[in-house]
């Protein structure tokens, strides 16, 4: 099993930063970690994606530039900072887990295996 718990969200002005975390527990070896989030009434996106090994990321169009996925030392902690928030990130934000074998795109969230609670993000303008 993987439990992974998010924190960090909060209520910004637009062109303000946040960084959520997500500490990730169990079995996580060669995972892909991913950033997503739902807004009322819209469906889950994938925001950003990192190998765990390796490195490699994959970002939404609509924060390229303005986001960035990390992870820390351990790998077990998955970071997205956001700057230059607009509105439109207004969303719940949840951490996600893809374990092998992968398959389909890294922004899918139907290609996630495991879930984090959320943590809601707020831009004012």
């Amino acid at each position: 099993q993987v439990q992974l718990v998010e924190s960090g969200g909060g209520s910004v002005q637009a062109g303000g930063s946040l960084r959520l975390s997500c500490a990730a527990s169990g079995y996580i070896f060669n995972s892909r970690m991913g950033w997503f989030r739902q807004a009322p009434g819209k469906e889950r996106e994938g925001v950003a994606s990192i190998l765990r090994f390796g490195g490699s990321t994959v970002y939404a169009d609509s924060v390229k530039g303005r986001f960035t996925i990390s992870l820390d030392n351990t790998k077990t902690t998955v970071y997205l900072q956001m700057n230059s928030l607009k509105p439109e990130d207004t969303a719940m934000y949840y951490c996600a887990v893809d374990r092998p074998p992968w398959g389909g795109s890294e922004l899918s969230p139907q290609e996630y295996d495991y879930w984090g609670q959320g943590t809601q993000v707020t831009v004012s303008s």
